[in-house]
């Protein structure tokens, strides 16, 4: 058995504690510390920083981030940030299509609130795309330019024209192409001859092939444009079905 001296007797005794004591009480001396970081927490003082969950924004902001969700639209109330009379925040892009305060209903007003500007210049956001698989946190002056490029963003169909308006993932684009826009060709291999047909029809024409080859499919989309004067011009395009990043491996000559 071990024991140690306790401050204070009982009954005239001397308090002996086996390891099991000693075990317990070390839980709740453990049990004491979390109810006091706890207490602190939630009185304002301050705590020693716990590990952010897998998945983060780095600093382990999460929570400061979602102070900044919108209440309609669940994204980011981002600089210049406007709040309503009872301090209530809401994007710049619902804004404009709400006459009330989404969460209180009273006027929306003009009040600039800079202190949660102040705060928003600190905090990591999570980009828009997370849900489709991007990990990127970044401060809110780099968040719109990352999600411009994000290879996470819905892509447009690549065909030219306005008439496809099908969006989808990076993965989903060949598919696309390959059960919506059967008659477009597609030839293997780095050396391709690119027949144009009905090369004088008037007007502006758009003729599409792919070509596959590096491991990629590049799409190939001769235009032509009439002239005011009479004179005809053509246009070559060379467009990587990719990201951005892996275009960067190729250059067009």
């Amino acid at each position: 058995m071990v024991g140690r001296r306790k401050g204070q007797e009982s009954g005239g005794r001397l308090e002996t504690s086996t390891e099991e004591d000693l075990r317990l009480a070390g839980q709740e001396e453990e049990t004491k510390l979390a109810n006091m970081s706890a207490f602190a927490s939630k009185s304002g003082r301050a705590v020693h920083p716990q590990s952010p969950p897998s998945g983060a924004p780095p600093g382990g902001n999460t929570e400061l981030a979602s102070l900044f969700e919108c209440p309609v639209c669940f994204d980011y109330v981002l600089p210049p940030i406007l709040q309503c009379q009872s301090g209530h925040l809401v994007c710049a892009n619902c804004r404009p299509k709400l006459t009330c305060c989404p969460t209180c209903r009273g006027p929306l007003g003009n009040i600039r609130n800079l202190a949660m500007e102040k705060v928003a210049s600190t905090v990591m956001f999570p980009c828009k795309y997370s849900s489709s698989g991007c990990s990127a946190t970044l401060l809110h002056t780099d968040k719109t330019e990352h999600e411009d490029t994000c290879e996470f963003r819905p892509y447009m169909c690549p065909c030219p024209g306005a008439s496809c308006k099908w969006q989808g993932s990076l993965e989903q684009v060949m598919p696309h192409l390959m059960s919506v826009h059967k008659s477009i060709t597609t030839l293997q291999g780095e050396d391709i001859v690119f027949l144009a047909t009905d090369i004088n029809l008037p007007g502006a024409v758009d003729w599409v092939m792919m070509q596959s080859c590096f491991g990629h499919h590049f799409m190939l989309v001769l235009e032509k444009q009439e002239k005011f004067d009479g004179h005809q011009q053509f246009f070559a395009i060379v467009q990587l079905i990719g990201s951005r990043k892996q275009a960067e491996n190729f250059a067009y000559r």
